[in-house]
């Protein structure tokens, strides 16, 4: 016989009735968007959403401007557009080949589309909850895992980004889904989909440095990272995961340049190992390439080796690599871990990105509700975690908002504030780390 559930148990709704609550309110967002943008200067919609959807215009109208798709295998019986016509369009061309309903549906599809995508992320995390991260727990677990996947779908920050027109939700379904059949245990499906969530945004391949790890420690039974570690690293069962998620991003990497060419394979990844963002954002590196940037009319050639070297992107991605495939290495002992393992990871790979936005967050904190059961953290680190958090963003962005609406010139101020951001953040990676409890099962 179950125990009666507890008070505060009763008070949580259903998961079914967390996912209409969470739907309505991106539906109504989505409505007041398209009142807003109608009527007010300072758009609601991203602007990003816009080069989505005009990425997407460029595809179906191959012939507007004179833009067509110049891959070797396009086909000439049809004309496909080019959708890197549109200036700053430097994703996946599949993401305008589903924002086309924007042009023969209605503008804000892929609004909903990328709300939906929430739904179906809140209801991978409580999947994943329910079988692996709370099988322990007293039942029912059901009430603890809505209360988790609310933390994520009732986001300020994930539903405002989606609603304003931001993708970054079907990167976080790509993701889950990789990380749902690791936990399962499926090595060709996990494969499959890191190769494709790689192929939509290149950093997720992060995450095969732990998976694999896990693999070849499954094999040793956690007996240490010795040489039995680094042969079953090198195994025949790493090898198929990493053979087969390789082959899945090569192949749709080559789909795409058969149809799109070198414009795809420059845009969406040959783009940013040189991009220099020297506009603010974030990271403490855009005042870097914001003294070193070339005077107009000057050429990188025109600086000193040391300017050279402060604003080549390859000298942020050493930091970067090393911690972020370190971690994986470390961390990913065992598959029940891998949810720790990606969130460090991914926490600090977009700490010490080159560029950093506020959208970025959603990368790590979407791991959030996966961590939580196995925190053991005091309500007051909790808070203090929450508030160094944000309030190291808010003085950032107090600065920020000096330079970019006021016009001051602050930018040394911001770059230190930047610098507070950081210490701020990995202060808060750190109490995480040692609150972390690990999971019991292999």
């Amino acid at each position: 016989m179950q125990p009666k559930p507890s008070g505060w148990q009763y008070r949580i709704p259903s998961f079914r009735t967390l996912l209409v609550i969470s739907a309505i309110l991106r539906v109504v967002l989505i409505l007041y968007s398209e009142w807003h943008d109608a009527h007010s200067i300072v758009k609601y919609t991203d602007i990003d959403y816009r080069v989505f959807s005009d990425a997407a215009r460029f595809i179906l109208y191959p012939n507007l401007q004179g833009n067509i798709a110049k891959g070797p295998l396009a086909p000439p019986s049809f004309a496909v557009g080019d959708p890197y016509t549109r200036e700053t369009y430097r994703y996946t061309p599949l993401l305008a080949v589903l924002l086309l309903p924007n042009e023969w549906l209605h503008p804000s599809f892929g609004k909903y589309l990328f709300a939906a995508c929430d739904l179906i992320n809140g209801a991978l995390i409580y999947k994943i909850l329910i079988p692996h991260i709370l099988p322990d727990t007293k039942p029912p677990p059901d009430a603890h895992a809505t209360l988790l996947a609310a933390t994520h779908l009732l986001n300020p920050l994930v539903f405002t980004i989606s609603t304003r027109g931001s993708s970054e939700a079907i990167l976080c379904t790509l993701v889950l889904l990789t990380l749902f059949y690791a936990l399962e245990g499926r090595q060709n499906a996990t494969a499959v989909m890191l190769g494709i969530s790689a192929h939509w945004k290149i950093y997720p391949i992060i995450y095969g440095v732990s998976c694999v790890s896990a693999i070849a420690l499954q094999q040793v039974n956690r007996k240490g990272w010795g040489v039995e570690y680094l042969r079953y690293l090198l195994g025949r069962r790493a090898l198929r995961f990493a053979l087969l998620s390789a082959g899945t991003f090569i192949i749709l990497g080559a789909a795409c340049y058969a149809m799109w060419g070198y414009s795809f394979l420059y845009e969406a990844y040959l783009y940013h190992t040189d991009r220099r963002d020297h506009r603010h954002n974030f990271s403490p590196y855009f005042y870097l390439i914001y003294l070193t940037y070339p005077i107009s009319g000057g050429t990188s050639a025109d600086l000193s080796i040391w300017r050279q070297l402060l604003r080549s992107p390859f000298t942020s991605l050493i930091p970067q690599l090393a911690l972020s495939l370190g971690t994986g290495l470390a961390l990913g002992q065992r598959t029940i871990d891998l949810p720790f393992a990606w969130f460090v990871q991914t926490y600090t790979f977009v700490l010490f990105n080159r560029v950093c936005t506020s959208q970025y967050f959603i990368w790590y904190t979407l791991f959030i509700p996966l961590l939580a059961p196995r925190l053991n953290l005091s309500w007051k680190k909790w808070m203090m975690c929450g508030a160094i958090w944000i309030g190291t963003q808010a003085l950032w962005l107090a600065e920020a908002y000096k330079l970019e609406f006021l016009g001051d010139d602050v930018f040394f101020g911001l770059w230190v504030r930047g610098l507070v951001y950081i210490a701020g953040h990995a202060w808060v990676l750190g109490v995480i780390m040692s609150g972390y409890t690990p999971g019991l099962r292999l």
